[in-house]
């Protein structure tokens, strides 16, 4: 099943290499993407988000800030009664120190992430392909 996917980054993020490189990635197998682009309010997250209703939001960032605005956003998503079943998943560069890893990984899962990839491109396809087999309902099975 194909799903639709929201991309995006976080309000502190004006790269868009990696917005475009995941649409690629995720219209090649066969997805419909909107791209919100770079710097996306959260106030623009929730409204398109909760208009759209997609079968996963996928944020990114490359600018170190991932984790902080990360756990800012899953809030208010997951505050959202129309998106606090979505699944939602992070990635890329969570924090500018390099302590990336399991206790960013857990703290972003605890705040109400599906998935956190930061260097496993191939770990995130077959997510949203588990995704896209499970449908709406979004129990993948993953872990």
């Amino acid at each position: 099943m194909a799903l639709d996917i929201v991309v995006t980054s976080t309000s502190s993020d004006s790269h868009t290499w990696n917005l475009v490189f995941l649409q690629l990635l995720l219209e090649e197998s066969g997805h419909r993407v909107i791209s919100l682009g770079a710097c996306v309010p959260d106030a623009v997250l929730l409204q398109t988000t909760q208009q759209r209703r997609p079968d996963l939001i996928v944020i990114s960032s490359v600018n170190g800030h991932g984790r902080q605005d990360g756990l800012r956003v899953i809030r208010a998503l997951r505050a959202c009664p129309q998106l606090a079943a979505t699944p939602v998943v992070i990635g890329g560069k969570l924090d500018t120190i390099g302590s990336e890893g399991d206790s960013a990984d857990v703290d972003l899962i605890a705040a109400g992430f599906n998935g956190v990839f930061t260097d496993d491109v191939a770990a995130f396809r077959q997510y949203v392909e588990l995704l896209a087999r499970a449908g709406r309902d979004g129990r993948v099975g993953v872990g």
